[in-house]
């Protein structure tokens, strides 16, 4: 019942259904958000309970309803009455090539990319607080690099680098504030999907010559939590990419 507990989101496919597996493993009780990826989470959470009985909790939320966030982090407490960590990794990731951006797809990327991860992070404070936690908020090497055809994602993400920082100087002393930037890790599927030739191309940009894996993200992730001394950074997970 000490066990610390972590709000997940995004956590049923992917890179976040992987920071999930490795934090179970390192311990911790886990609160599996997701959205559209309610199958997933389940068998995610009941694979997780088979090896740690009563160590995984499934919450289904959409993010960008921000009036409701309030009553969503309530249930992520009331189920193990406390809040240690909350890692921000939902994303939403599809092209908006400038002359053509509309304001709806803006204000989706913008949504759950940014808005929602503070929000959540304001929402969660005053439980995190009491367990001196931590927020680990998962961006994007695309961040600090603009990538063509992709502006709103950019900004979004430029803004979240900015809000981690906001957040570590706002939540201190209690609650520490971090960000993992991934580099070339798991490939973008469906409309965004790339080719065998552009994913060699990419891994190639990088100073070790391979693309990272989910795994890599999530001893990062782990690193931050851990890490009590350690607020307000940001650590790039690029393989080298910008060298």
């Amino acid at each position: 019942m000490t066990a610390p507990v972590v709000l997940i989101t995004g956590a049923a496919r992917r890179i976040g259904a992987v920071i999930a597996t490795h934090l179970h493993e390192h311990d911790y009780r886990l609160i599996i958000h997701c959205h559209h990826s309610q199958e997933q989470a389940r068998h995610l959470a009941e694979s997780l309970n088979s090896k740690r009985p009563h160590s995984a909790h499934v919450i289904p939320q959409d993010l960008a309803d921000i009036e409701n966030l309030p009553a969503f982090i309530q249930r992520v407490v009331d189920v193990w009455g406390r809040l240690d960590a909350l890692v921000n990794n939902a994303s939403c990731f599809f092209p908006t090539p400038f002359g053509s951006v509309t304001q709806p797809a803006w204000q989706t990327l913008l949504n759950i990319n940014l808005q929602s991860p503070f929000f959540l992070a304001q929402t969660a404070w005053p439980w995190l607080r009491q367990t001196e936690g931590a927020v680990v908020n998962i961006t994007d090497i695309h961040a600090r690099h603009a990538l063509r055809d992709y502006s709103a994602y950019s900004v979004s993400k430029a803004g979240l680098l900015m809000a981690t920082t906001v957040l570590a100087k706002e939540m201190a002393p209690q609650v520490r504030v971090n960000a993992v930037s991934p580099g070339a890790i798991l490939w973008p599927e469906g409309i965004n999907e790339l080719s065998e030739q552009g994913k060699q191309a990419i891994s190639q940009k990088t100073a070790l010559k391979r693309a990272g894996t989910p795994l890599d993200i999530a001893q990062a992730v782990l690193y931050f939590l851990q890490a009590s001394y350690v607020t307000g950074q940001v650590l790039e997970v690029d393989g080298g990419r910008y060298l």
